[in-house]
């Protein structure tokens, strides 16, 4: 019992630490209610009214995919995203404020009830009353939108985690696609397209389950599971990305002066400079949220600062520090060659205790080189000095051989923090002045520092 009980307990965790949605599982029949809004809703609302508001025609923004919804053996005739497309681009277009949508997608439905109100008009009404005016005409648009969804990709991202240990188990698996539109606005005065404009929205699941799978006694076996998985619709995620397009139309269409809002000036340069800011920062992003930075140039100079631990022929081994000033020249974004001078501490307590310099040659190769957080790894070769007053003879075998690996994380373009550690093997044993055993001395650098980039 007690062991059932744990194993009901950390199942528990695990469902509470990892999926609140757990415990919102309906169980009751629920009313309608308001459509939801998404992360975009927000930004389109609070827009700032405009100068005046544009008739925008739209015929169609369909689903361009042809993607029918996957099942494990095949496909069905539904599709996989929504065919209601046009109309969830006239609501952003609604909610916008900018525009004032014209009814297109069933214009033969509209002309057909406007020749029933004018027939029976002129066949009854206007024998009653001559003074009837007649029927308004359509309102025209000066702008047509375009577009539609372009793609949907599953499956851009897969993942999970598991474990299972004596009948207790439990794992975490995800999955993300990506739903793309594309929205252009065309002057219907000269067919000019005088914007276009595309967004891309990832659409994430989750699952999570645990189960429990024990004989608590003979000829009792004890078996229990639970789970939960939770999808983001994917008519939400569509949403947004129509929302997100028609927000960035607006804004791109401020920049290029095809509109203005209430606000004059000021606020146009105030919104155009947020968009490009996030604009910069969209671009800057790839796939699994990794930010780009691009780096022309090709030379630093970094310092840094640390620990050196001796791993040598004394038992007595603790921490001295470490201090390294280094060139580094990149040839291409992925190789580059490094010349680092340091200066370390090999403490060995009341045994050895001395300083050293080094002067290290090192080839290194940028993993990430665009990415904002860049690891890398470097080998080279080098040699060892004693500046404590003995001078060592390079001809005695004072040479050594050092690879490492760290991370860089660049601030800016011209600014980059490193984390590093590295092994060091001499190839003497004479470094700590004693041959003992048939291993050479070694030692490790651990630091961290700071990268200036410049151009020549």
């Amino acid at each position: 019992m007690r062991i059932f009980l744990r194993s009901i307990f950390l199942a528990s965790v695990f469902l509470c630490s990892s999926c609140s949605a757990y415990f919102n599982q309906p169980v009751s029949q629920q009313a309608s209610r308001t459509g939801e809004f998404t992360k975009s809703t927000q930004i389109l609302l609070d827009l700032p009214p405009a100068a005046q508001p544009l008739e925008v025609a739209v015929y169609n923004f369909s689903d361009q995919t042809g993607q029918y919804k996957a099942v494990e053996n095949g496909s069905t005739f539904s599709t996989a995203i929504s065919q209601g497309g046009t109309t969830m681009l006239i609501k952003a277009l609604e909610d916008s404020g900018w525009f004032i949508p014209i009814e297109r997608e069933n214009l033969s439905n509209l002309s057909t009830e406007r020749n029933i109100i004018r027939n029976t008009k002129q066949e009854y009404i206007k024998n009653l009353n001559p003074d009837e005016p007649p029927l308004p005409p359509l309102l025209y648009a000066g702008l047509l939108l375009e577009g539609g969804v372009i793609s949907y990709d599953t499956n851009i991202i897969t993942g999970g985690v598991g474990a299972r240990y004596f009948g207790l188990g439990g794992s975490a698996k995800y999955r993300q696609d990506r739903i793309t539109v594309y929205l252009r606005a065309v002057s219907t005065s000269n067919g000019e397209i005088l914007k276009t404009v595309y967004v891309s929205k990832t659409i994430l699941s989750q699952a999570i389950d645990a189960s429990f799978f024990r004989f608590v006694k003979f000829q009792r076996l004890l078996e229990a599971e639970t789970g939960v998985t939770q999808n983001e619709p994917v008519q939400l995620a569509m949403k947004d990305a129509i929302e997100k397009a028609v927000h960035d139309l607006i804004i791109e269409g401020i920049q290029k002066q095809f509109w203005s809002t209430q606000d004059g000036k000021e606020k146009n340069d105030q919104l155009v400079a947020e968009y490009i800011e996030e604009k910069q920062r969209d671009e800057s992003t790839l796939l699994l949220d990794r930010f780009i930075v691009g780096r022309e140039a090709q030379n630093s100079i970094g310092i840094s600062g640390g620990g050196s631990l001796p791993d040598n022929d004394y038992a007595t081994q603790n921490l001295g520090f470490m201090g390294r000033l280094e060139y580094r020249r990149n040839f291409g974004h992925y190789f580059g060659v490094g010349l680092a001078g340091t200066v370390f501490r090999m403490d060995n307590g009341n045994q050895f205790n001395n300083t050293f310099g080094s002067l290290d040659l090192n080839g290194q190769f940028n993993i990430l080189p665009n990415d904002k957080l860049s690891p890398f790894i470097y080998a080279g070769m080098g040699g060892i000095l004693d500046i404590s007053g003995k001078t060592l003879n390079f001809g005695d075998g004072f040479v050594k051989i050092q690879f490492g690996v760290g991370a860089e994380y660049f601030i800016s373009n011209k600014l980059g923090v490193k984390l590093f550690g590295e092994q060091n093997i001499a190839l003497s044993d004479k470094v700590d002045g004693v041959v003992h055993g048939k291993r050479n001395d070694f030692y490790y650098n651990l630091g961290l520092g700071i990268n200036y980039y410049f151009k020549l």
